[in-house]
């Protein structure tokens, strides 16, 4: 695979180029296969059906059976495409297309019919059109049933096929013993088809809700960080406040009366609001600095709740609170972006020393995910709390893997 590049979309997402296949997420890749799959059917009916007809019938007769049986699965895969698109939300349900099909299967099946009945006296010529009848009428039903959502209507558009087929067979005179087994082989085949549809469309579901939830997970993480930092600031800011509210108002009191103990309580008042500038300083400092040992162990904790198998090596003690703090936030967007928007498997995180330097290393087999989201939070944030100390940061995709590499010099944090 050639190296994949990073850029920035319109929407404000860092996004990692250089394969269609790569460039998508995991749900967009399932609705792909999904979508080829149900194409597959059509191709599938061309082949088995089509072909094989004109491979019995002759190049006269098969031709024509050809060529109709090419123009049905036609129908079949754009059906089939526009009630996936249904399921998925994006356009309204294709009615008429629906209906356009089941009309279509139904001249196709019907003219097959009759051309067993009345066609040239040939064995090979009633077999091909007998395949086509029953071959057209189970696919049509198949990719119909794609088009409804309750299981009862499925059941019944497939049942109803079955038994509008064996109730044709007897105006045109084909044996009862001959139209039940015709019948049996479009509800088997028809019922396959749609169960395989259904099957389908509930796995992508599933995987389009687990993305969903992933990302609610996400949001929620830093929602609760929120309110952490939020309880934090009130607990210091709360207390105090009522504190010097109270003083200042004893304060108003004592110098209404001309009293001088109302300076000592300015005083203190003035004492506490630069106590709360202190605690508030504190408060914002720990939460912007991040423990790289802290963030090591949690990222391994995640990923690994995750289902990602997570390598973390490397000595982290004795480095400076400033280099930790730095490269604690590396590893908490590389996972955070791991998990929300990666296709991973396997994720590594190392840090080494080379030359002076503390270099860390975050790199998974996802390539189309781990692109950090945004400035603030994305790469242009990481860049800027990585150049305050003297650190840089490289991040691309290649070869599947994507891998993000932080390097933070000792000497100048030293300085």
């Amino acid at each position: 695979m050639g190296a994949a590049a990073l850029t920035y979309g319109k929407s404000g997402e860092w996004r990692v180029s250089g394969g269609w296949w790569r460039g998508k997420s995991t749900p967009a890749k399932v609705e792909t296969y999904t979508r080829w799959s149900f194409h597959f059917f059509g191709l599938a009916e061309i082949f088995s059906v089509g072909l094989a007809a004109l491979g019995q019938a002759g190049p006269a007769v098969g031709g024509w059976l050809l060529l109709v049986v090419c123009g049905h699965a036609a129908l079949t895969m754009l059906t089939a495409s526009r009630a996936l698109d249904w399921t998925r939300g994006r356009r309204d349900q294709p009615v008429r297309l629906m209906w356009t099909l089941a009309a279509a299967t139904a001249v196709i099946a019907v003219a097959a019919l009759a051309l067993v009945q009345h066609g040239p006296e040939s064995k090979d010529v009633e077999t091909a059109a007998g395949a086509v009848f029953a071959g057209v009428t189970a696919f049509g039903a198949g990719t119909i049933a794609l088009g409804v959502r309750e299981r009862r209507r499925v059941l019944a558009v497939v049942g109803g096929f079955a038994a509008g087929t064996w109730a044709v067979t007897w105006p045109l005179g084909l044996p009862t013993a001959e139209g039940l087994v015709t019948a049996l082989v479009v509800l088997l085949g028809g019922g396959f088809i749609a169960f395989t549809s259904a099957f389908s469309v509930w796995l992508l579901d599933a995987v389009y809700e687990l993305d969903e939830a992933r990302e609610t997970r996400a949001r929620l993480a830093v929602a609760e960080e929120r309110l952490r930092f939020g309880r934090d600031l009130h607990d210091v800011m709360g207390r105090n406040l009522a504190v010097i509210a109270l003083k200042s108002e004893l304060a108003v009191q004592l110098a209404r009366r001309e009293r001088p103990e109302a300076v000592d309580q300015m005083i203190e008042v003035q004492r506490i609001a630069r106590e709360s500038q202190r605690e508030v300083r504190d408060v914002v400092r720990g939460y912007r600095e991040a423990d790289l040992g802290a963030e090591l162990s949690g990222a391994h904790g995640v990923l690994t709740a995750a289902g990602i198998s997570c390598e973390v090596s490397g000595p982290v003690a004795g480095l400076p609170a400033e280099v930790q703090s730095a490269l604690g936030w590396v590893v908490r967007e590389a996972t955070t972006n791991v998990l929300r928007h990666g296709n991973a498997e396997r994720c590594g995180v190392s840090v080494r020393m080379r030359e002076g330097r503390v270099v860390l290393t975050v790199e998974n087999d996802g390539a189309a995910g781990a692109a950090p989201k945004g400035d603030g939070s994305g790469l242009t944030g990481l860049r800027e709390r990585l150049a305050a100390v003297s650190g840089t940061l490289e991040a691309g995709a290649e070869g599947g893997v994507f891998r993000v590499v932080a390097e933070v010099p000792l000497k100048a944090v030293a300085v």
